[in-house]
């Protein structure tokens, strides 16, 4: 791994050669919040990826983002190098309550162990980058209530998974929860739901074009070509233009594209364009 040009993509080249400790954690989790985004726009380019962390970590070196089998996969390995104890669990986000919760693999979840505070006196933490609208920073692997930039979590222990944990999102968030094993598990376990996601008709990510940045005081978030702002300074904005949106991806979510050639980027638009006007036309319904 270039752990030189990862630390240095997060702003935090002074991190090299640190000790594994609590504020470099903290340091090390708000920045890749801040700075690689939520995507899932690969799948809109027809560029298959994989779930492999150096795949993902090369993507990220190059300007790019992905969902939670690339960030916290990346992320993971990064921590790794770094000397942190680090650890993946199978999870599971439950949308809405008509969906059963629990851990089916459609969530990449990891903890941080061996470093203790008052907040955390076994030293256990979640660490995810791959809830979108979710964490800014570490939460304590401790049961209670946590405010983080205006979202309010809950952590418990998971009524679907004995021995494991459950995560409340804010109300005003993208989905109810997400639940998580306490076992470690290996890369491959979620391999067949990383193909449901990224091919199937019935998946999110197959049927909206969406981008999320978390930041210290909200979340922007794109589905197609709605960009919405939550927390400080709310808003909404429809991205009328193809000049709008690639401008909005690069300004906002920091994705300037600059390994798609124009073609690329007129067959994305049009896509985009297609889908959004499908929506219209089923809100007008």
């Amino acid at each position: 791994m270039d752990i030189d040009g990862y630390l240095q993509r997060l702003g935090l080249a002074s991190l090299a050669g640190q000790e594994p400790s609590v504020p470099g954690l903290h340091a090390l989790h708000t920045a890749h919040a801040e700075r690689i985004p939520y995507e899932c726009l690969e799948i809109w380019l027809g560029r298959p990826t994989t779930i492999d962390p150096d795949e993902s970590t090369r993507r990220i070196l190059a300007g790019r983002g992905g969902y939670c089998y690339h960030l916290n996969g990346a992320f993971s390995a990064l921590l790794a190098a770094l000397g942190y104890r680090v650890t993946r669990h199978v999870g599971g986000v439950q949308g809405n309550e008509s969906q059963p919760a629990g851990a089916n693999a459609n969530h990449l979840v990891l903890t941080v162990s061996d470093l203790p505070a008052p907040e955390s006196p076994d030293g256990s933490w979640l660490v995810d980058l791959g809830m979108g609208d979710g964490l800014h920073a570490p939460l304590p692997l401790v049961a209670g209530d946590y405010e983080q930039g205006g979202f309010r979590y809950t952590l418990r222990p998971s009524a679907a998974e004995p021995g494991g944990w459950r995560f409340d999102h804010d109300p005003r968030g993208s989905f109810l929860g997400m639940d998580f094993q306490a076992s470690t598990a290996p890369m491959s376990a979620f391999q067949a739901q990383h193909e449901h996601l990224s091919t199937s008709p019935e998946s999110g990510f197959v049927r909206v074009a969406t981008a999320a940045r978390r930041d210290a005081t909200g979340v922007d978030l794109i589905r197609t070509l709605v960009l919405t702002r939550i927390g400080s300074d709310p808003r909404r904005t429809e991205l009328t233009s193809r000049n709008d949106y690639f401008d909005a991806m690069a300004d906002v979510f920091g994705l300037h594209f600059t390994d798609i050639n124009a073609t690329e980027r007129d067959a994305l638009w049009a896509r985009l364009s297609a889908a959004h006007e499908q929506w219209l036309a089923q809100q007008a319904a």
